[in-house]
């Protein structure tokens, strides 16, 4: 069996490999001519699978290690009866632990407390989910809207998203469509910034076309949007630098970029290539990944706030603020460079570890409140009673 996968994609020798022939290849090396004599690719977001690629091959099989399926013609694959898996969810936790690491670190920079302010989530799947149950237990007020999900469970805690703009902070969570009758490109456009709340923060951590760049420059400089958080951009890697310059924090498309949520993706697409090709089915990966180098985090009790227990807790495991530097260096590549810039901060980023991975140390006479915050992160507690 010839199996064609995306050289970055982590681990496929040890998962992939023995199953097959493996082909390893950059993504912009993925073309028709490599995979004419392949029975199943295995791609990332930037290989665009359609017609072009795939006419006149016998492949059998289409997976991509992503939660995004936007660069795959799911309908031509259905019409050649090619099987096609993602990822969905596979990074969820990655991309939540991404979202509130930006929060925490804002709320340092500009001494606010998250308690008491309201989150709007836009999106409300795997991942938007999460933020909403995290939120509330950080005792924020948490407004939802996702106009498929209210019409599927007519939950009526989803609100509109007219509704949804008086949030100090929304974070975006949902799918890149054009069509359809819930269209998200330009989801956010010009109109759409100008009814949020006057100094709030957007989040986009979903795709880059769900927000209208060309307009978010303007809101933000009106005052209108105080502050942005992009991990995602349009025209992605030829970045806008002028947007850069104005987001509070600007990462390179890394939010899902956790080693538990790689290993996820892989293992769900291994999982649904083994049952087209009738393979046993794959065996536990957690043998593939060391454990941090500091696994258990110290913590400063005496007097310590939640909140400030929580983001030192954060900060220990992903350090945001270097994700932000890394990224604004673009400013010191020359122009025409840039796009590949950005490719290699992807394609060389060190994986961080989920909070899962770590235990957080603090005095056992703490109240069950915190001990539940953390636990809702998915830190492990280490709790220790002092001796006096």
């Amino acid at each position: 069996m010839n199996i064609v996968v995306d050289s970055a994609i982590p681990f496929v020798d040890k998962t992939f490999g023995p199953l097959g022939t493996l082909v390893k290849l950059e993504s912009k090396a993925i073309d028709s001519a490599a995979v004419h004599d392949a029975d199943a690719v295995v791609v990332r977001s930037e290989t665009k699978v359609d017609e072009k690629l795939l006419s006149g091959s016998k492949v059998q099989f289409v997976g991509t290690a992503t939660i995004g399926t936007d660069h795959v013609d799911v309908e031509f694959l259905r019409s050649k009866n090619i099987v096609f898996a993602s990822a969905p969810g596979s990074n969820s936790n990655a991309v939540v632990q991404y979202v509130f690491a930006a929060l925490f670190a804002l709320a340092r920079r500009k001494h606010f407390l998250l308690k008491g302010k309201t989150l709007g989530v836009v999106g409300v799947g795997n991942i938007g989910s999460k933020i909403v149950r995290i939120g509330k237990k950080l005792g924020m007020h948490v407004l939802q809207n996702d106009p498929p999900f209210q019409r599927a469970t007519r939950n009526p805690e989803f609100i509109s998203l007219d509704d949804l703009m008086v949030s100090d902070f929304i974070t975006i969570h949902v799918p890149f469509t054009r069509g359809g009758s819930d269209p998200t490109y330009h989801l956010f456009d010009e109109k759409r910034l100008m009814l949020m709340k006057r100094g709030s923060l957007l989040i986009n951590s979903s795709r880059g076309g769900v927000v209208d760049n060309s307009a978010l420059k303007s809101a933000i400089a009106n005052g209108v949007v105080g502050d942005a958080v992009l991990d995602v951009w349009e025209n992605e890697p030829k970045i806008d630098v002028e947007l850069l310059s104005m987001c509070a924090i600007g990462t390179p498309h890394v939010a899902g970029y956790s080693i538990d949520g790689k290993i996820n993706a892989t293992r769900m697409v291994l999982e649904a290539f083994c049952a087209h090709f009738s393979l046993p089915k794959p065996g536990d990966f957690s043998y593939l990944v060391s454990p941090p180098e500091r696994p258990i985090i110290e913590t400063d009790n005496s007097g310590s706030s939640a909140e400030d227990i929580l983001a030192h807790a954060m900060s220990h495991c992903y350090d945001i603020e270097k994700d932000d530097k890394a990224l604004r260096n673009i400013n010191s590549v020359d122009p025409a460079e840039r796009g590949a810039f950005f490719k290699r901060l992807r394609s060389g980023y060190h994986f961080r570890h989920e909070f899962s991975n770590f235990k957080v140390k603090i005095d056992g006479t703490k109240d069950g409140e915190l001990k539940e915050i953390l636990s809702s992160f998915g830190f492990g507690i280490n709790a220790v009673l002092n001796s006096d």
